[in-house]
């Protein structure tokens, strides 16, 4: 039986668990203190583990250097020392892995990461990676917990809202590799930050949100930003709290700006005669994620001097530096990352040339304002129009600047009365730990699914379709179109299913092929059994394709194709299964894709 329940943030830049007993009448959520490597031989605990990972040299795990409470000689370091080295071995250091995992474009199987580093250096995939990480957070609960082992207590994982269906299952599997129970649930990262605001202000909730407020959960992490729009209703006299929209997955955050700023001290340094190599460059950058946090603070410096060690001759043991003023760094990251936007401004397409390296997409607009109008007009209210919050919340340790917080207030305020709205955004009242608050408000979740309290709905943030190939006359060298069938409806609750209305459908049995799945979290109208006669990339945006080989049956009638129609079931645990039934025999096929979403 349970003990505990445990929330796992597995982050882009850095992990977190929180835990809370469960024999306690009120929730008592508690941060782990998290063992790991600071530098070669020295063992620190901290809150927080930096998604990182360090690939050492064969002679450095020989040597009993990197040692862990539970296991002596490790080849792969995760947690502070491996982001140290990111600064002076990128090209033994994996970063970013969590965003890897939502990019379809590469086998995230594959042993890619660090990406594009030499060939002698080993490498892991996504998945590999962040199993690594979940694995020290395990390790690291059961070394404090001996008489509590993590599968026996229940587990919430949180993902990012703008996860398509095959990163939560990736996500899932790096899970259960490292060790997390098999009915573990998974949650959007922008709701646990809702419960974690839940947890820090009780029953209080309720004097702050009010009916037909729209609450808008600003996420914005080291490496991406996640968007959310929570709705408060009413039901039987109850206040009711309903996720109704969220955005796409941005890769835009925290590590853009430091870049940002690495690449405009990096030009004060030009301006003394000191150019930078490579190394210093990564060293710079790491040094200004620092100088950002601490210039744009509430009370932060009105000067800061950014220091990197030298490297000529001349400079060996010694450091380069420069000075940034609070007004240069604020009008370098606020008008740059929150420039002041209209409501019916856009993100823009920058291209600076038709050749493109590969890696993770990156947005090239890097004004998240315009990425905010776009959300917000995407998820139109019942008069056609933007969707304009009446309540904020923050996330994600890029708003410790206050400088950043006050900017998109004022922006949102803009809106608010270009739409002639009743109210502009207020900043919802109460404690919020940006550093932990994902796995506070993880942990908070899991222990009122056992012990009771309030939840969030919504069901599905998105539809999902099945790629239809339509029939007729073959073109040499094109494939026939493809039409969407929608099989899942927007809002579509966990523990439901329903028939889906087709025509003519054949399935093919008997040899191998590729199902194709789409998904879409504006598309709101669909219905089970809506056919989109062309496939908008604006709209449906396409997760990786099934490849399988279904079994024949005796009943075929059509070469290898059979008759069927469409079932869609989503289980407890967020599993969705198309059932494909025949409709000339009993034969039922099923094909299974995870897209949980709140529960």
């Amino acid at each position: 039986m349970a003990r505990y329940v445990l929330g796992f943030d597995l982050g882009t830049t850095n992990s977190v668990l929180a835990y809370a007993p469960l024999d306690v009448e009120s929730p008592e959520i508690q941060l782990l203190e998290i063992p790991q490597l600071v530098s070669a031989d020295t063992l620190e605990s901290r809150t927080a583990l930096p998604s990182f990972a360090y690939l050492a040299h064969e002679q450095e795990v020989t040597s009993s250097a990197f040692c862990l409470p539970w296991q002596p000689g490790i080849s792969t370091v995760v947690g502070e020392f491996a982001r140290r080295q990111s600064a002076e071995v990128p090209d033994r250091t994996i970063s970013a892995a969590k965003s890897w995992l939502c990019h379809s474009r590469v086998d995230r199987h594959q042993p890619i990461l660090p990406w594009n580093a030499p060939p002698d250096v080993p490498k892991l995939s996504p998945v590999e990676a962040s199993r690594k990480y979940l694995e020290h957070l395990v390790a690291a609960w059961e070394h404090a917990h001996p008489d509590a082992p993590l599968a026996e207590q229940q587990v919430v994982l949180t993902v990012p809202a703008s996860f398509d269906a095959s990163a939560r299952e990736l996500t899932r599997e790096a899970a259960l590799a490292a060790g997390l129970p098999a009915n573990l649930v998974l949650l959007e990262e922008p709701q646990a930050a809702v419960y974690a605001w839940l947890a820090s202000v009780g029953d209080r909730w309720r004097k702050h949100l009010k009916v037909n407020d729209r609450l808008l959960v600003c996420d914005i992490g080291g490496g991406t930003t996640d968007l959310t729009l929570v709705g408060v209703a009413e039901e039987q006299g109850e206040l009711q709290l309903r996720r109704l929209a969220v955005g796409n997955h941005l890769l835009i955050g925290g590590d853009n700006m430091d870049l940002a700023l690495a690449h405009y001290v990096a030009g004060k340094f030009a301006e003394k005669g000191i150019k930078l190599d490579p190394w210093q460059s990564v060293a710079l950058w790491h040094s200004c994620r620092a100088a950002k946090e601490a210039v744009l603070a509430e009370s932060g410096p009105e000067r800061h001097t950014i220091s990197v060690l030298g490297r000529g001759s001349r400079l060996i043991g010694g450091t380069v530096s420069v000075e940034v003023t609070r007004a240069e760094v604020a009008a370098l990251l606020v008008d740059g990352f929150f420039p002041q936007s209209q409501l019916q401004d856009r993100p823009q397409r920058l291209r600076a040339s038709g050749f493109q390296e590969m890696g993770l997409p990156y947005e090239s607009d890097t004004a998240i304002t315009r990425h905010l109008a776009a959300f917000l007009a995407a998820h139109e209210d019942s008069q056609a129009a933007p969707v304009i919050p009446s309540q904020l919340l923050f996330n994600g340790g890029v708003f410790k600047a206050e400088a950043l917080k006050t900017r998109l207030v004022e922006v949102l305020g803009a809106w608010a009365e270009e739409a002639h709205a009743e109210h502009s955004a207020q900043i919802l009242a109460g404690d919020h730990d940006l550093d932990h608050a994902v796995a506070r408000g993880a942990a908070y979740y899991a222990w009122t699914k056992e012990r009771g309290g309030m939840r969030i709905r919504g069901g599905t943030a998105r539809s999902y379709y099945v790629g239809i190939e339509t029939a007729g006359l073959a073109i040499p060298g094109a494939p026939r179109p493809l039409r969407a069938l929608c099989v899942v409806p927007f809002g579509m609750e966990e523990g439901t299913e329903c028939d889906v209305p087709t025509g003519n459908v054949g399935l093919v049995v008997g040899e191998p092929a590729s199902f194709r799945f789409f998904s879409s979290p504006t598309r709101k109208q669909d219905r089970p059994g809506d056919l989109l006669p062309v496939i908008d990339e604006e709209e449906l945006h396409e997760t990786d394709p099934l490849e399988t080989t279904l079994s024949a049956t005796a009943e075929q009638t059509d070469g290898n194709y059979v008759p069927v129609r469409f079932q869609s079931k989503l289980t407890e645990l967020g599993v969705f299964e198309l059932w494909c039934v025949s409709t000339a025999s009993d034969a039922r096929w099923k094909l299974e894709f995870s897209v949980r979403e709140s529960e």
